[in-house]
């Protein structure tokens, strides 16, 4: 693929609540903005209130550069909410507000014409812990061209997700990225076996007939497994602002580098230098200040 792709996130916008102040985030926005800055048309699906937070919303998105085209309004619930504490080694903790718009995801007309424009869609598994959205979820990926990819960005967050959900997400998805806490836990769940990463991942990639599958590792790097192949990336030395948001450029880039059919090896090269520059800012959004993309990321780890 030499253009432009359709890159959509699915599921929750809000508001993330940090000590430096509030950022536009979840992670459908997160990896929609990295898209874009990859020079992918990212695209956001999702829904937030008819109040301030759900204005100020859009206003950031317009501004980040991402259409709010298909981010639909809730004259009901309010705008999604999360509590971000950051401890001493830069790994956030979420404190997620309930009963709010993204719960509430509708199928509309125009979510089906963009499900049948997408190059990928990638969705996780928080969206999916009200039974509306989780519906609506499986509507779009059910939508969507047989040749879309599917990524399952799985974003385990506190109780907010059944063996029901994973079951059926993986089903849907080619493409899995998870981390290496969610791995085990998945594999316990799910009944897989498996003693190491790197058999768990090539067992769950067998169960559900995956095209690849991706732990990530914090400041470990990675591991990617496909049919045959596996690959490992060590990661980079750098001096972590927050961590926020840096799986999502780690998705958006595996996602940008895997439609141009890349190797697992450039996947994982590109992917942990682009995540590594976002855990290097604050926020998961951070401006590239007009630099080229290529200019920053050739300074990380050096």
């Amino acid at each position: 693929m030499t253009q432009p792709a359709t890159i959509v996130g699915l599921g929750e916008v809000l508001w993330d609540l940090l000590p430096s102040g509030k950022q536009l985030g979840g992670a459908p926005a997160n990896f929609a903005y990295m898209a874009n800055v990859l020079g992918d048309c990212g695209v956001v699906a999702s829904r937030v209130g008819a109040d301030a937070l759900g204005r100020e919303a859009r206003e950031a998105m317009d501004t980040l550069g991402i259409t709010t085209c298909y981010v639909e309004e809730d004259a009901f619930r309010p705008t999604g909410t999360v509590e971000v504490r950051v401890d001493a080694a830069g790994q956030p903790e979420f404190t997620i507000a309930e009963s709010v718009a993204w719960d509430a995801l509708e199928w509309t007309p125009q979510w089906a014409e963009l499900a049948l424009k997408a190059d990928v869609l990638c969705f996780g598994s928080l969206a999916q812990r009200a039974p509306a959205s989780r519906a609506t979820i499986r509507r779009f990926l059910e939508a969507a061209p047989l040749e879309t990819l599917r990524v399952y960005d799985v974003n385990l967050r506190h109780t907010f997700f059944t063996k029901a959900v994973l079951h059926e997400s993986l089903q849907l998805a080619h493409v899995v990225k998870l981390n290496d806490q969610e791995l085990p836990r998945i594999a316990d769940l799910l009944a897989l076996g498996g003693s190491t990463d790197e058999d768990r991942a090539q067992r769950l990639l067998q169960a559900y007939h995956l095209r690849l599958v991706c732990i990530t590792r914090g400041d470990r790097g990675s591991l990617l497994v496909a049919d045959g192949k596996i690959a490992t990336h060590p990661g980079f030395k750098i001096k972590v602002a927050d961590a926020v948001g840096a799986g999502d450029a780690f998705t958006a880039c595996l996602a940008h580098n895997f439609l141009r059919g890349a190797t697992l090896d450039e996947i994982n090269e590109e992917a942990n230098r682009l995540a590594a520059w976002v855990a290097t800012q604050v926020g998961a959004t951070p401006s590239t200040g007009g630099r080229d993309l290529s200019e920053i990321l050739e300074g990380i780890g050096n």
